[in-house]
């Protein structure tokens, strides 16, 4: 029998067709899913025809994700190339999982629109060329981002090279608090080990803690490992996920998977436990994700302008929770809220607080609502919704606040909870959301 191994290990082993692997082991993989999307998927096109020939086809159509989703409300006629650029090479390949910005297929941001349409599955290799790809490992996967290069090379070959990453654990126990969301937990851990504290390691993220979250909010941990410097973030699945995942899979042929779990003994390079009823909500300040701080602490911090979307914190969670805030009060600044998926814009219509829908309860407070996508999380071109064009002062749910991140280098971009963003969005300054919750 084989030693015991991290969840990450056991996955990258199966990849490999090995019974072990190790951290440092250099494996060549298989690759299960490729997402790409506007920014990095025309690069990875050219990549992959140069390389392979201009007639060349995919390794498999039915394992390439294509999702427009960044630079795509706009008039902007590079970005409106890059999709043109997409839709060719979709049209080119016959690849049926193009989600086309402008028609019904469309869907939204690539990181919540890969679950939503059944390509998210337990024990598989899913790359990205969006560092945010770690999204995924919520589901059980090993999921990362890459560049164009490797990305085309797997988009002719279905493999890759990699080093297999070293495993930190992150335990969180307790009874979640109702003023904390998982924004808090990983902005905690972020502000503890810093912006390089996982470099090129795996985040596996345990406890009770972790697993009495719904899918979306494990999504929410998963995400922000890259900000950590993490190879990958990754949750065992459990029956929420296959629940999740088997309700989803018939948009993708309702594929098999293999449910993996960490082994008893497995091998931690670090460890560390959190009590969740212990914590209080948190914030990175400007300008870096571990610049963190109790959001009591900066309590009053004048503030432009509140922002709630992005892969992050645009998901029906994080709106239900900010609806909460919300419902029958009136924001004092500008506030923008951005539906990461259709699906997620058709939620804001459908679910209600109080007999509103979400929408009336963002609306009547005065918010901005746009169409589902990116938007002004990376910055994007000037005419982009939501886009910082000044150096103002944004309280936001995205995940970077580095300079020039939302747009304009010299804004300061805090983050935070959707909860802490809709408190504050009440006043004008930063605000605990105990303040606010009954």
């Amino acid at each position: 029998m084989p030693s015991p191994m991290t969840l990450t290990e056991k996955v990258l082993a199966k990849a490999a067709g090995r019974d072990v692997a190790r951290p440092g082991d250099n494996i060549w993989v298989n690759v299960d899913v490729l997402m790409t999307h506007d920014v990095c998927g025309p690069g990875t096109i050219g990549v992959f025809k140069k390389h392979f020939g201009q007639a060349a086809k995919v390794w498999d159509r039915e394992k390439i994700v294509i999702i427009p989703d960044h630079y795509i409300f706009t008039s902007d006629a590079m970005a409106n190339r890059n999709v043109d650029v997409l839709r060719a090479f979709a049209k080119e390949q016959g690849l049926p999982y193009y989600y086309d910005v402008g028609t019904e297929s469309y869907k939204g941001v690539c990181h919540i629109a890969m679950p939503e349409e059944g390509h998210t599955r337990p024990g598989e290799v899913l790359l990205g060329t969006d560092s945010h790809t770690c999204t995924a490992g919520a589901f059980g996967q090993f999921a990362t981002g890459v560049g164009n290069t490797d990305a085309g090379f797997v988009m002719g070959t279905g493999k890759t090279w990699l080093k297999v990453p070293p495993t930190m654990r992150f335990v969180f126990t307790g009874k979640m608090p109702s003023y904390l969301m998982a924004k808090d937990l990983i902005l905690a851990v972020i502000g503890d080990i810093g912006v390089d504290g996982a470099t090129y390691r795996a985040m596996e993220f345990d406890g009770d803690g972790v697993f009495a979250l719904n899918i979306e909010e494990r999504m929410t941990l998963c995400n922000m490992a890259i900000e950590a410097g993490g190879k990958n973030g990754c949750i065992a699945p459990d029956q929420v996920t296959l629940d999740y995942v088997n309700a989803r899979g018939v948009k993708s042929g309702n594929k098999p998977y293999t449910v993996m779990k960490a082994d008893a003994g497995a091998s931690y390079i670090h460890e560390k436990v959190y009590d969740v009823s212990k914590l209080e909500p948190v914030i990175a300040k400007p300008h870096s994700p571990d610049n963190k701080a109790t959001v009591r602490s900066v309590r009053g911090t004048k503030l432009d302008r509140a922002y709630i979307g992005s892969c992050t914190g645009g998901k029906m969670t994080d709106f239900r929770a900010a609806a909460g805030i919300l419902a029958g009060r009136a924001v004092k600044i500008d506030t923008f809220i951005v539906p990461a998926t259709t699906e997620v814009a058709r939620g804001l219509d459908t679910e209600t607080i109080g007999g509103k829908s979400l929408r009336e309860i963002f609306l009547n407070a005065g918010a901005k609502i746009g169409d589902a996508s990116c938007a002004a999380c990376l910055g994007g071109p000037s005419d982009t919704f939501g886009r910082l064009n000044t150096p103002i002062s944004c309280i936001s749910t995205t995940n970077r606040n580095f300079p020039g991140r939302m747009g304009h280098k010299e804004a300061q971009v805090f983050l935070a909870s959707p909860l802490t963003v809709a408190a504050s969005a009440l006043t004008g300054v930063i605000e605990d959301p105990r303040d606010f919750m009954a």
